[in-house]
């Protein structure tokens, strides 16, 4: 019988998967204008360098389950009027060094679990959505608990443009339109 290593499973010493399984999962978030996190001072850059702003932060995955709302619940919420200031991104199983960091300055005592969606103020966790609570749901819920969090903690407006362009974004990549109404 095969034996695997908790390291292999766990660790940090490279991905676990190739990068053109994680691209398209990656390219979604980050053509939206989501600043990919790569290293331990990539994290530290984003998430001390904004004091005072409120971030969201997507722990991307490739997990079929629950990843796949993530993403376009964490786009959908970016059509209410008031936003974070900032829009983060790291990818669990690829950039591992940073994943760990994250995981242990700003979810320490929290089991790993990815995806995550989590907003966050001067290093305070404000909203945390974890993969058991992503799995269960849709892509607009999660946008509903995020624009409830926005709502509550954010000051930041967006502009007619913004969501226009956002709108296209989706057309473009999930081939519907999210403001058409339904009949």
């Amino acid at each position: 019988m095969a034996m695997i290593s908790l390291d292999s499973l766990m660790g940090d010493s490279g991905p676990n998967y190739p990068e053109q399984v994680a691209a398209p999962y990656r390219k979604e978030l980050v053509d939206a204008g989501f600043e990919q996190m790569m290293s331990a001072a990539d994290v530290d850059k984003v998430l001390e360098g904004h004091l005072g702003k409120t971030i969201l932060v997507v722990l991307n995955s490739v997990c079929g389950c629950s990843a796949r709302v993530s993403r376009p619940g964490a786009l959908l919420s970016f059509f209410n009027h008031v936003v974070p200031d900032v829009k983060a991104t790291l990818f669990a199983g690829m950039e591992k060094e940073a994943v760990v960091h994250f995981r242990d300055k700003y979810l320490n005592g929290i089991t790993p679990s990815s995806p995550n969606v989590i907003l966050l103020k001067d290093g305070k966790l404000l909203l945390h959505l974890q993969r058991y609570q992503i799995e269960s749901t849709d892509a607009g819920t999660i946008a509903d608990a995020l624009i409830e969090a926005y709502n509550q903690h954010c000051t930041r407006k967006t502009t007619d443009e913004e969501r226009n362009e956002l709108r296209e974004y989706f057309k473009q990549v999930y081939q519907l339109d999210p403001l058409a109404t339904q009949e």
